[in-house]
């Protein structure tokens, strides 16, 4: 319930496998209807994968890794919130989890957006902040842990097979997430 964050916690992102299940209306409308490409067709901008491949990459399971941190830490209670990036993006999802008195200070640099959403991006074109809102960008879950034991569950993520990235941090706010 996001109970527990506060000022200085920090955000933690683990890595997507793709677009997941989000955004296919936008993702229909750019790759089918405006750029009329077939799922068989490739694009260079994917390394050469075929666009259907690419879209129905298969999405990432995070219920293991995730039982498995939540286990070891049950006493502690250092993890303060939790948000699985579906529709709405970090924009839409992570305000789900923030007080009414904290921002969620997301830098976009932190972590690198696969391919495919580069390409949505500019075959639409679609704004930034728009992509941000629809699509999770390369982050499909978001962990805010408290400050002190960030490197440790980094590596502990790490050590479960998760691609984890520091990708932000928590301040005074009124309930948003801010991209930088």
């Amino acid at each position: 319930d996001g109970g527990g964050v506060k000022r200085g916690d920090v955000i933690l992102g683990l890595a997507s496998s793709g677009v997941h299940s989000n955004g296919y209306s936008l993702v229909r409308r750019i790759c089918f209807e405006k750029a009329h490409l077939k799922p068989t067709d490739a694009i260079d901008e994917l390394d050469g994968a075929m666009i259907g491949e690419a879209l129905l990459e298969p999405t990432r399971i995070y219920v293991r890794p995730i039982v498995k941190l939540l286990a070891q830490y049950k006493v502690k209670k250092i993890v303060h919130a939790m948000a699985h990036i579906t529709g709405g993006g970090l924009v839409g999802n992570v305000p789900r989890v923030l007080p009414k008195n904290c921002n969620a200070v997301i830098q976009k640099s932190s972590w690198p957006a696969p391919s495919i959403f580069n390409y949505l991006q500019n075959a639409g074109p679609v704004e930034e902040e728009e992509m941000y809102r629809v699509f999770n960008m390369g982050i499909g879950y978001v962990l805010i842990v408290a400050r002190d034991f960030a490197d440790s569950i980094t590596k502990k993520l790490t050590r479960y097979g998760e691609q984890v990235y520091r990708i932000g941090t928590i301040t005074a706010g009124k309930g948003k997430v801010v991209l930088k």
